[in-house]
């Protein structure tokens, strides 16, 4: 089933120039990216997105680092992308995570885990939303 999810290389990944990496390493799963640019949320856009953890008590920490520096956020659009893209993500936890996976090649720590990815439709809906008109969307 062809569907899209949203994609973020973190600050941490920015940082360390480590964008054309993880490109590189979607795109060699033969995921097609649909949209992509450079971002910087403030704190206030960070917790919009990330509403949904407002209880949870990384969320504070979580905001500020999601808004402390620039990230680049992508659409990613293929045969059942948002497992596909989760799997080649790996476990949030990079010491948990496969070999091969971005997390466990790129990620630092629980939190500056280098990428996110929706984890469902209905999420990826909203996050695409979230970042992206649909003029910015190539279909």
């Amino acid at each position: 089933m062809r569907q899209q999810t949203l994609a973020i290389i973190k600050p941490d990944a920015v940082s360390r120039n480590l964008i054309g990496k993880i490109v590189e390493r979607i795109e060699a799963e033969g995921i097609k990216i649909v949209a992509m640019k450079m971002i910087k949320m403030t704190k206030e856009q960070a917790k919009g997105f990330y509403y949904v953890h407002k209880e949870k008590p990384f969320y504070e920490s979580l905001t500020d680092f999601m808004s402390s520096g620039p990230c680049v956020v992508m659409v990613l659009e293929g045969d059942d992308v948002i497992n596909r893209y989760r799997k080649l993500m790996g476990a949030t936890d990079p010491a948990k995570a496969e070999t091969g996976t971005i997390r466990k090649e790129f990620a630092t720590d629980v939190e500056k885990n280098a990428v996110h990815g929706s984890d469902s439709p209905e999420s990826a809906e909203f996050e695409i939303r979230y970042f992206f008109s649909q003029l910015e969307i190539i279909n």
